[in-house]
């Protein structure tokens, strides 16, 4: 889907931005921007959508996204419910791939800095002890000043550029096109729309409508922006809440079946074993295995 181009706010002060984020929830806006992102979930759980991949998140997972990746975290539904007692938590770091100086990454001695900016393009999901490690690193830069927080970084690019503790999260590094404001609006309309009625089942004339186009108009938009149909898109999502309810509840997986939108129980063993590759049962195995 068409991202919106998100304008990073800096400073004469500093070179790069961190923060440490608590809020209700991560908000719902697609978008991409020049910067690299690292974004540590402490709190906050839900679907997150990064280039042309749909997951789940939960706490503790360390995703770094490379310039121009469009992402954004959509938290469950209960995160829109005004619960003054939920609330989620990132660590966030954004910096230009020569934030440090163009000559930074041609030095023979930083060679994997730019190996790494590469494999970034695909999106990457870090664990084990170099998880914990860029952790600690960024709980630590939250509080840093001056040459500390130079320092920091590099033992993140560091750490970072060293380890193969990680998976890549999508398939392609060219997974958009660049927006306008009218598309972004649009694009963004759609999945805010589909996220909050998944359950529900939604026509091709219902979300034509939403979007301002004929039928054949928006299913020709929708697989241009995204390179998938429609109800790929909204399969997805709904096997990504079923992914979550099989881990999280301890409902008869029929009951999940209805739960995330499947009008039969056969259409969603179908769809479940086409999008990740398994039964329902065999990942609940798997997981709880893990």
């Amino acid at each position: 889907m068409k991202p919106h181009f998100h304008k990073i706010p800096s400073t004469l002060q500093s070179s790069f931005s961190i923060r440490h984020d608590i809020k209700p929830d991560f908000g719902n806006t697609w978008h991409y921007h020049p910067e690299l992102e690292l974004h540590y979930v402490v709190k906050g759980e839900g679907v997150r959508f990064i280039g042309d991949n749909i997951s789940n998140f939960t706490p503790d997972e360390m995703i770094l996204l490379g310039e121009n990746l469009p992402h954004t975290w959509r938290c469950k539904d209960e995160y829109f419910q005004n619960n003054p007692d939920l609330h989620v938590e990132a660590m966030v770091i954004q910096f230009l791939p020569d934030c440090l100086g163009k000559n930074l990454l041609s030095l023979p001695e930083a060679y994997l800095i730019p190996k790494l900016f590469e494999k970034a393009k695909s999106g990457m999901v870090i664990t084990g002890k170099a998880k914990d490690k860029l952790a600690e690193l960024m709980r630590s830069s939250i509080e840093a000043t001056n040459l500390d927080r130079i320092i920091i970084l590099l033992s993140i690019l560091k750490t970072l550029a060293e380890t193969d503790e990680y998976s890549t999260i999508v398939n392609g590094k060219n997974t958009f096109y660049q927006s306008n404001e009218s598309e972004t609006l649009r694009i963004n309309k759609i999945c805010t729309y589909t996220m909050t009625n998944y359950k529900n089942d939604i026509t091709l004339e219902e979300i034509a409508s939403l979007s301002n186009l004929s039928i054949t108009s928006f299913c020709r938009y929708f697989k241009l922006m995204t390179k998938k149909t429609y109800y790929d898109f909204l399969i997805e999502i709904r096997v990504s809440h079923a992914c979550r309810f099989l881990i999280e509840s301890k409902l008869p997986t029929e009951m999940i079946c209805f739960d995330c939108g499947f009008n039969n129980v056969s259409n969603f063993y179908r769809h479940f074993k086409k999008v990740t590759g398994m039964t329902p049962l065999d990942y609940k195995r798997k997981y709880l295995n893990e």
